[in-house]
């Protein structure tokens, strides 16, 4: 049976070359290994093969993995809906936060997180297909909501992060990653500066890449099936 390891170099060699399709460099795209729901023995497999940076779902999940892993020097990312009675412990814990559609939780954020921790790396999570009972901003909100977050002193606004209703053809999965990253270049034309675009999962990536994804997100491609574990 394929492991961690061999996974982990199979879907790098995966994006680099997707980068590379891109006419952009192989090291142009950042894997974020999506570790919800996986038990502690494969984060630590991907660590010890060179990942660094992971993604969690659930506040209490992730909570006892970044306490197991401290002294490790990985890169935590909450890539979940975001309460605002658990802004603290993710603002006090996490490097980044992938899925801000709301000003009082940004603000939340940027209140309690510790200066000792330096600004907490934040994306805004657009509902790109403007779908019905999904998280995210409306892009007819995206631009007002850019502009107060990239004001609140202890957040670094770093870009923007969709996930897109479910495409099977790869030239319409390339139409919401397309207009995600329309939305980015139109924000950095408006003077805010972003450098990241979080699109892309195991069945899309390709797609999300070509429109210029910078981090892609996988997870079971990665570690396999999960286990049962809620919040």
């Amino acid at each position: 049976m394929i492991g961690v390891t061999e996974n982990l170099a199979l879907i790098k060699d995966l994006l680099a070359s997707s980068a590379i399709e891109a006419g952009r460099e192989p090291g142009a795209v950042q894997l974020l290994a999506v570790s919800k729901k996986q038990p502690l023995s494969k984060i630590l497999a991907a660590a010890a093969a060179g990942q660094r940076d992971f993604g969690e779902n659930f506040v209490q999940e992730g909570l006892q993995k970044i306490d197991q892993t401290r002294d490790m020097n990985l890169t935590w990312h909450f890539i979940g809906h975001l309460q605002n009675n658990k802004t603290r412990v993710v603002a006090e814990n996490f490097d980044w936060v992938h899925t801000i559609d709301k000003l009082k939780t940004a603000t939340r954020l940027s209140e309690q997180r510790p200066k000792i921790l330096g600004p907490l790396n934040v994306c805004l999570q657009v509902n790109i297909d403007n779908e019905a009972g999904k998280s995210g901003i409306a892009v007819d909100g995206l631009a007002e909501l850019a502009a107060s977050c990239a004001e609140l002193p202890n957040l670094r606004l770093r870009g923007l992060m969709c996930l897109p209703a479910v495409r099977a053809n790869f030239d319409e999965q390339r139409k919401p990653f397309n207009r995600l990253c329309e939305l980015s270049n139109a924000l950095r034309a408006d003077g805010i500066d972003t450098d990241t675009l979080s699109m892309g999962m195991s069945g899309d990536y390709r797609a999300a890449i070509i429109e210029g994804a910078t981090i892609v997100r996988i997870g079971t491609a990665l570690f396999g099936e999960r286990l049962q574990v809620t919040e």
